[in-house]
């Protein structure tokens, strides 16, 4: 199996809107592709990379798989974004600050 980083499944958007989806529970791929404009390869295909980079687990139930989000690898790119974070929360006071002192 191959590598992929978090990063690099992220950056596309039917993997977030899976990943969304994933946040309320446990799905199926048939589940999943009721709910995105995809087809079931196209779902399955965007599984795999999500599974390689470790942002979901997928367990079976009888002929069933059912896929669920694994928070852990969210944490890095959460560490990674929190200066950007600070950063604009810097912005947006300065910013309240100047709408204060000229109305």
């Amino acid at each position: 199996m191959r590598y992929v980083s978090a990063y690099a499944a992220l950056a596309e958007p039917h993997r977030r809107q899976i990943l969304d989806l994933l946040r309320g529970g446990e799905r199926s791929a048939g589940d999943l592709v009721d709910h995105l404009d995809l087809s079931q390869p196209g779902v399955s295909k965007h599984l795999k990379v999500l599974r390689e980079a470790g942002l979901v687990a997928v367990r079976a139930e009888g002929k069933r798989r059912l896929y669920a989000l694994r928070p852990e690898p969210l944490a890095e790119v959460d560490q990674w974004l929190e200066p950007y974070r600070a950063y604009w929360a810097g912005r947006l006071d300065a910013l309240e600050q100047h709408l204060k002192e000229n109305p």
